[in-house]
């Protein structure tokens, strides 16, 4: 099976779900036509499928290696690397002034998430250097950015961001590397920092470090964290390449997946560089603000793993259908001549419909979140900026989280539809489990995405975005029903039980924002023992409500320009979604409802001794 990208889906929701046609609308974007737009997607289409997805299984095969704190990659990725960054994927979403190509953010969605679905692992080199120019775009002195950022946007340099240590995990509070102060205003950092994705690779030509680190004078646990820049080589006043720093790495981890990514340990102020002790750094920002200007990178990062969430789940979702559609195996239930494509069996149906559901709900839950990410940038109106951040803030970890956990429960059920081949690595469909396993774990477990979402996300402004969110939702559920009335026969039946469904997890949605709201005072606990739950239910209902409105569009094809057979696979996807997954959210809801008593059990048995 060949990795094909999803343009017409793109093409799709971008223009019926996610809101682009108000958001071209905006001077600034003026000569981001759909025209553009759909030839961008053809082309990194063309560039995914024939350059990037090649390497996937070279890599899986083939990782990196590291000898005396030299890391190799395989020769398939220089060559892969050398197109992306001669074709200008990298700026894509950048501004202009810094040599980007100024385009909006969710066509940067549809671009990276088929660069994820082409091969997770490359992409997470050019995935953390997007965090690193938002951040000192945001945060960094003008040196920094004069310094950094155009190389950056090239693909000539590379970034990273160093947060955890081993003894901190995601507890940041405890970081314990040093920044000594110099009198030439840098400064010197000495410590250890684990897990840095690509950390050290000979794919570019520097590599620049953001970095965690505390002053001697700093306060404890968060509120002292600052922030640095630490480039692997030295930058002279020219730009041209100096000194090799006092960063080294020691080791990349052996992992279960994502092999050709190199996970480093990298050691700060080891003696190993050509600048004497310590790894040289300037601040970002003032000190003891570190962790407030690295959630400009992490945010950025939590938003581009749930997208590769998506990518993965795309792919595996092809490669199971192509292999069901070829295997024959039994004979249909119904009756048939001789054995039949395993495709037609109802189970296997079942579980392709899921895979297909979940990522499509999934990417236009993120296609969505992009559009106000850039109305919140891009539009004029201060209070239109104000609202569309809100939203996106809530959304941000939804589509890390769910995104995560749904690619999970694809490319599993995509293990399940190869049968015994599988669990065969040959047939690479458990290597997109293996690589899926990360995505729910690093840039924040989705525990961690969900307390965000409960705690700053719908406590802190007494539910007003969830409620809102809401109120959307059953104003679509009232159009569906409207057009359930007025539709042939052969589609009523489908657009009344998404209109019953819809509006029952709706309920539950509100239900369930209610128990937070009530419970936040009196039972802490109890709140969050159901944040898990309360994200993925968000996510269900969320899904559900795009993949409404895509039916709604759909139910009226030919009036809207649509292709019909791809109008009938929307549209039968969508009531699939109603019907067998939507029902997860009233589960959910009911959980997150018996939360105290669970918690209150909980608290007595053996699993808190």
């Amino acid at each position: 099976m060949t990795f094909r990208a999803p343009v017409d889906d793109f093409q799709f929701v971008f223009k019926h779900l996610s809101g682009l046609p108000q958001l071209l609308t905006l001077p600034v974007f003026a000569e981001a036509q759909f025209d553009l737009i759909d030839a961008v997607l053809e082309e990194n289409a063309k560039f995914t499928e024939e350059v990037v997805a090649p390497t996937n299984r070279i890599g899986d095969c083939q990782p990196p290696v590291c000898q005396n704190g030299v890391v190799k990659m395989p020769a398939a990725f220089h060559e892969a690397f050398g197109h992306f960054t001669q074709g200008g994927w990298q700026g894509l979403r950048h501004p202009q002034q810094w040599g980007g190509q100024g385009l909006p953010k969710v066509l940067a969605t549809a671009t990276t998430e088929n660069l994820y679905a082409a091969n997770v692992a490359f992409s997470l080199c050019p995935m953390l250097t997007d965090g690193v120019i938002e951040a000192l775009l945001l945060s960094g002195t003008e040196q920094q950015k004069q310094t950094y950022i155009e190389p950056l946007v090239a693909g000539k340099w590379t970034g990273t961001m160093n947060l955890t240590e081993p003894q901190a995990g995601s507890d940041l509070s405890m970081v314990a590397t040093r920044a000594q102060p110099q009198a030439d205003g840098t400064y010197r950092l000495f410590g250890q920092k684990i897990y840095i994705t690509f950390g050290e690779h000979d794919l570019a030509e520097n590599i620049i470090h953001l970095v965690l680190a505390r002053t001697a004078d700093a306060p404890p646990g968060v509120k002292g964290l600052s922030l640095f820049v630490v480039p692997k080589y030295l930058v002279n006043a020219d730009g041209s390449l100096g000194a090799r720093n006092d960063v080294w790495c020691a080791s990349i981890e052996h992992k279960l997946g994502i092999h050709s990514s190199p996970t480093a340990v990298l050691l700060f102020g080891d003696q190993k560089g050509d600048v004497g002790s310590g790894a040289i750094g300037t601040l970002v920002g003032q000190e003891n603000r570190g962790l407030e200007y690295m959630f400009i990178m992490m945010n950025a990062a939590r938003f581009a793993v749930g997208v590769q969430g998506i990518g993965v789940s795309e792919a595996a979702t092809q490669k199971a259908l192509a292999y069901a559609r070829d295997r024959v195996q039994s004979r249909a239930i119904e009756g048939s001549a001789g054995p039949v494509a395993i495709v037609q069996h109802p189970d296997v149906q079942r579980m392709l419909s899921t895979m297909r559901a979940l990522t499509q709900a999934a990417r236009a839950i993120a296609c969505a979140a992009a559009v106000a990410d850039d109305l919140s940038v891009e539009h004029p109106d201060a209070q239109m900026r104000q609202r569309t951040q809100a939203l996106y803030d809530y959304l941000v970890p939804v589509v890390k989280g769910f995104s995560t956990e749904c690619s999970l429960e694809v490319s599993s059920l995509g293990v399940q539809v190869h049968g015994g081949m599988g669990f065969i690595e040959e047939t690479g469909a458990a290597q997109f489990y293996r690589d899926a396993r990360i995505l729910t774990i690093y840039e924040g477990t989705t525990a961690i995405q969900a307390n965000d979402l409960v705690g700053r996300k719908t406590l802190r402004d007494g539910g007003a975005q969830a409620r809102s969110l809401l109120a959307e939702i059953r104003s679509s559920v009232e159009q569906v029903t409207a057009a359930a009335q007025r539709a042939a026969m052969s589609e009523r039946a489908g657009l009344k039980l998404i209109a019953e469904q819809l509006s029952i997890a709706a309920d539950a949605y509100e239900h369930a924002i209610q128990y937070l709201l009530d419970q936040a005072k009196e039972n802490i606990r109890a709140v969050y023992a159901g944040s898990v739950p309360y994200l993925m239910l968000t996510g269900y209902v969320l899904g559900g409500w795009h993949l409404a409105r895509a039916a709604l569009v759909c139910a009226e094809a030919k009036s809207n320009g649509i292709d019909e057979r791809f109008a009938q696979d929307k549209f039968a996807t969508a009531v699939f979604y109603a019907g067998a997954i939507l029902p997860r959210v009233q589960a959910l809801s009911s959980a997150m409802l018996q939360g105290a008593t669970i918690d209150d059990v909980l608290s007595r048995s053996a699993l808190q001794q």
